[in-house]
């Protein structure tokens, strides 16, 4: 998928990179952890989903259309957090989304309901069976459960696809386990995009995602030095928690979800000042943008590396570097900002 029509970007380029990521504010839907009961049961498709990416858009989309063909709802069942952030040892891995951002690009892709279960020691011991029975209660008869085919469930990871289709023969419902997307040679995965962050290769991760990865935060104050060379910046401190690009400054997208705005956006400690406030921090220079955001809640929309971060022999080299970097962002993202609630 193009993510655009090539540089330069159009003000309705813009809009479609937001909206693709779901973040224009009528994209809003609400966040209900428990759906409706369907006595006519459901088709569901289960998984962690981190990341909403072209494998997980893949199986999510099998499912809704086989729940057309049914005339049941389609249900989206996931986890939070992560069963890997509890199950694994080495701690968890930074998240590419948030739990309220995978509900909303989860409805993007034409389900009826979305159920999030809290994923803690008494779910981790469930049984398959006893998984499965659960669901079946609280959604009602379960008709069709997609998979992929490397899904695991129940206590220690003791059921497989085979399990799977061995329980839908007792019970009744139909298990459809989907082969793996692959592109470029490579199974699309959560952890193959977090790698691509990790070298900045954020337009290759945004090609996997089929949008834009992003970040949210809120605006806190910096340390004023933008200020001082005529472009003010944002400082959007975000949750640790969120998988964060490498180091480096970006071009990217800012929006609150009504408006975006071009920017240029650094990553990281910044090497050329030292103290107390040189602590990780994303600092975005909103083009066109006039006013004040403290407190805001901001999303980052990564579109393209430009430059790793280095220190600078003087503030007339920084300021001239910095310059250059937003020029390149007016001239090929936009010079101003754009609706993109409507």
């Amino acid at each position: 998928m193009r993510l655009a029509n090539g540089y330069p970007y159009t003000p309705e380029d813009l809009r479609a990179l937001v909206r693709a990521a779901g973040l224009s504010r009528s994209d809003d839907v609400p966040f209900e952890p428990v759906p409706s009961r369907s006595d006519d049961g459901v088709a569901i498709v289960i998984g962690a989903f981190d990341g909403v990416h072209l494998g997980h858009r893949d199986l999510i989309s099998a499912c809704v259309e086989d729940a057309r063909t049914r005339g049941v709802p389609a249900v989206v069942v996931t986890f939070d957090p992560d069963p890997s952030e509890l199950l694994t040892s080495q701690g968890h891995e930074a998240r590419l989304l948030g739990v309220s951002d995978r509900v909303r690009l989860c409805h993007t892709l034409g389900v009826d309901d979305v159920i999030v279960l809290p994923f803690d020691h008494d779910l981790a011991a469930l049984s398959p069976r006893a998984f499965l029975e659960m669901l079946g209660q609280r959604l009602g008869p379960l008709r069709a459960v997609h998979v992929g085919e490397n899904f695991r469930f129940g206590a220690r990871g003791a059921g497989d696809v085979g399990t799977l289709a061995a329980l839908g023969r007792e019970l009744g419902f139909d298990a459809v386990s989907r082969p793996l997307l692959a592109r470029g040679g490579q199974t699309v995965s959560s952890t193959r995009i977090r790698s691509l962050l990790a070298q900045g290769k954020v337009a290759e991760a945004a090609e996997l995602l089929n949008r834009c990865h992003y970040v949210r935060g809120t605006v806190a104050h910096g340390r004023g030095e933008g200020t001082s060379f005529g472009f003010p910046t944002a400082n959007v401190e975000c949750d640790s928690r969120i998988c964060m690009p490498s180091e480096g400054v970006y071009a990217c997208i800012v929006t609150d979800g009504v408006r975006a705005w071009p920017a240029a956006a650094n990553v990281g400690k910044p090497p050329t000042f030292t103290g107390d406030h040189d602590s990780f921090f994303l600092e975005a220079n909103l083009i066109g943008f006039e006013g004040d955001l403290y407190g805001s809640e901001l999303s980052v929309l990564f579109v393209e590396w430009l430059r790793a971060s280095r220190p600078f022999s003087s503030l007339a080299e920084l300021e001239q570097v910095v310059l250059g970097n937003i020029d390149w962002v007016r001239c090929n993202i936009g010079a101003a900002g754009v609706e993109v609630s409507s």
